[in-house]
């Protein structure tokens, strides 16, 4: 299954042979949506987060030519509690294990490279436990990183939070949501629900902050805005891809490679 460079290349549809020939090509990095399965207010379905990860990457797969893995869409939605139906968690140390296995195999099967593209908040900090242990564990052999959906640019981070900044499903998820897979939005539905974070000292799960699982104007999201919101995310992730594609730690291995020493992690 050749890339055209028009299309994306999901590494899950391609034999080990195709597989192999693309490595051979020279082409050692791979992308990993991740996303999740949780309530996402009255308007907006359970796999919103998935459904950004999964649309975003694609997009960015068929602009750089970078294959990319099916999207983990059973992540860490802990902090949702049972209030509403709809989500679903794995325990952090779960989602972390499971992210040190696919790594591991990866190492083992002649990949170099992997850039994680999380369109969940929740998944951010376990995200950072398991790269600042593999990026030790695999030394000198596997580059390994991270980026926020919502984080990709000053200009998108700003749109994402102008209506909250302890977001959930509000207007910019709605907006990429009405553009991307609109037959699962209802608007009929719609119902904001305001910010109540400011100046908690407290680290609050949604249950105690939200009446009904939205934080933000999610009633003001538009089609338009979400196609505007999507190119501006494409073209800012592409840019990171290609960067990452050549990427090399600032030292060169003389200064690290040998005294560098870790136990096992």
């Amino acid at each position: 299954m050749p890339n055209d460079g028009n299309s994306p290349l999901p590494l899950d549809r391609l034999s080990w042979k195709e597989i192999a020939e693309l490595q051979e090509s020279g082409m050692r990095m791979l992308l990993l949506p991740t996303g999740a399965t949780e309530q996402h207010g009255p308007h907006l379905p359970v796999n919103t987060d998935s459904v950004i990860a999964t649309h975003l990457v694609e997009a960015t797969s068929a602009a750089t030519g970078v294959p990319l893995l099916p999207t983990m869409t059973y992540t860490v939605s802990a902090g949702h509690t049972g209030k509403w139906p709809g989500t679903f968690s794995l325990r952090h140390d779960t989602f972390i294990q499971s992210i040190l296995d696919l790594v591991d195999w990866m190492v083992a099967t002649g990949w170099e490279r992997l850039l994680i593209v999380n369109s969940h908040f929740g998944n951010d900090a376990v995200l950072r436990v398991a790269i600042d242990q593999l990026r030790l564990r695999h030394l000198g052999k596997f580059q390994i990183g991270m980026i926020n959906s919502f984080l990709l640019s000053p200009a998108i981070r700003d749109y994402f939070f102008e209506d909250a900044e302890d977001l959930h499903a509000n207007r910019a998820e709605t907006d990429l949501m009405l553009h991307l897979a609109p037959d699962t939005v209802d608007m009929s539905r719609v119902e904001d629900d305001p910010d109540r974070t400011d100046g908690t000292v407290f680290s609050h799960p949604v249950s105690q902050t939200s009446l009904n699982g939205i934080t933000g104007k999610p009633s003001e999201g538009t089609a338009e805005q979400g196609a505007w919101l999507f190119s501006k995310m494409v073209v800012a992730l592409s840019e990171k891809i290609r960067v990452a594609l050549t990427e090399e730690p600032p030292l060169p291995p003389s200064e690290w490679l040998e005294s560098s020493r870790m136990p096992v992690l």
